[in-house]
């Protein structure tokens, strides 16, 4: 017979506490990006996907009396804000560096949370919703809306995965693969069952030689699938490459601007989350640190910090601790509230980055 008090006992507290940790990593590592009609729309989206840093990229420079071309709409069918991505013919360029292209995206990058990178290993679904306008054109050459994209290593200059409209007999949605350094369509469908309705995009990878890639886009009223694609065997890596990013926006050619007009294409609710147990230690660069007690009430020693930088950070981006050349690696954060949060440790050029639960 099991004692009463047997699933109480020290060794079985230990486990439960375990287990409800990996719970809470698991659970508390999606990173979700929404609009909420009040927030300058480019710190909202900076507060989010690189807090203190800039992941905007719009051709605001050339385009001076628009203003933002990032802004934020109220949306009747939602019934709720909506970020408004705006891109115009005459006056609009890439970043005013390109004038044979066009691009309003928005991005993660160097300076994002680890959290926010796909890293060789780890398996991430993205998460967005998006709308085109019901008389959308697209370019002949390309429309991209969406991008996983290297960093680092001899094969980043080509994405590895491309969502982007094309225009034709009919116009297309396709989905473009780079194993390498060349492009190649893997899946198309019309482009018509888009225009005009909000859908729910989810893409799933898993980053490696050998990955795992999949998207599902549906129709977000009916739930309908518009756009499926799967692979279970798939190189979703780039070689060397430091890690891998996802952009949102429309970044279109120029090459048939006859063709074109000015768009607003409305995207909400932006997710990142990786699923599959990101380890409690996540490095950049070659030093480690540990955090103990983990969970803990808010007091804590963090090995490996002195002289270092420490930022720490929820899981909105917004800073609530930080600390330079740091003397000691006992800590203690009063009134910090039960969650989640990322430490990060900052050593010269390199990066380290752990979680740490708050009970």
């Amino acid at each position: 017979m099991i004692p009463k008090n047997y699933f109480f006992s020290g060794i079985n507290k230990t486990v439960i506490a375990l287990i409800l940790f990996s719970l809470a990593i698991n659970a508390s590592s999606q990173v979700i990006l929404s609009a909420d009609g009040n927030t300058d729309t480019y710190d909202l989206i900076n507060s989010v996907l690189a807090p203190g840093y800039n992941v905007v990229e719009v051709p605001d420079c050339g385009h001076e009396e628009f203003g933002d071309h990032i802004d934020q709409a109220f949306d009747d069918e939602l019934d709720t804000y909506v970020f408004c991505f705006h891109i115009h013919t005459e006056f609009d360029s890439d970043r005013c560096i390109n004038y044979d292209r066009q691009r309003t995206e928005i991005k993660t990058y160097d300076k994002s949370p680890d959290n926010l990178i796909g890293t060789e290993g780890e398996t991430v679904v993205y998460k967005w919703k998006f709308r085109l306008d019901i008389d959308f054109k697209a370019s002949s050459s390309f429309t991209h809306l969406h991008q996983l994209k290297a960093v680092g290593g001899s094969e980043e200059s080509m994405p590895l995965m491309t969502l982007t409209a094309r225009k034709g007999t009919p116009d297309k949605l396709e989905l473009r693969y780079a194993e390498a350094l060349s492009q190649e369509t893997i899946y198309q469908a019309d482009l018509t069952p888009f225009k005009g309705y909000w859908v729910l995009a989810t893409e799933r990878i898993t980053y490696g030689e050998t990955g795992e890639y999949s998207i599902n886009i549906t129709l977000l009223q009916s739930g309908q699938s518009i756009f499926q694609y799967s692979s279970n065997n798939i190189r979703t890596w780039k070689t060397d490459a430091d890690f891998i990013r996802p952009k949102w926006g429309i970044y279109r050619s120029l090459n048939d601007s006859e063709n074109l007009r000015d768009e607003k294409v409305y995207f909400n609710d932006f997710s990142i989350e990786e699923t599959n147990g990101t380890p409690v230690l996540e490095t950049k660069g070659n030093q480690e640190f540990i955090i103990y007690p983990n969970p803990s009430t808010g007091e804590f020693t963090v090995s490996n910090i002195l002289n270092k930088d420490i930022q720490i950070r929820n899981l909105h981006g917004e800073l609530i601790f930080k600390l330079q050349n740091a003397s000691t690696n006992q800590l203690s954060i009063n009134n910090i509230t039960s969650g989640l949060y990322l430490i990060t440790l900052r050593f010269g050029n390199n990066i380290a980055t752990q979680k740490l639960v708050v009970n």
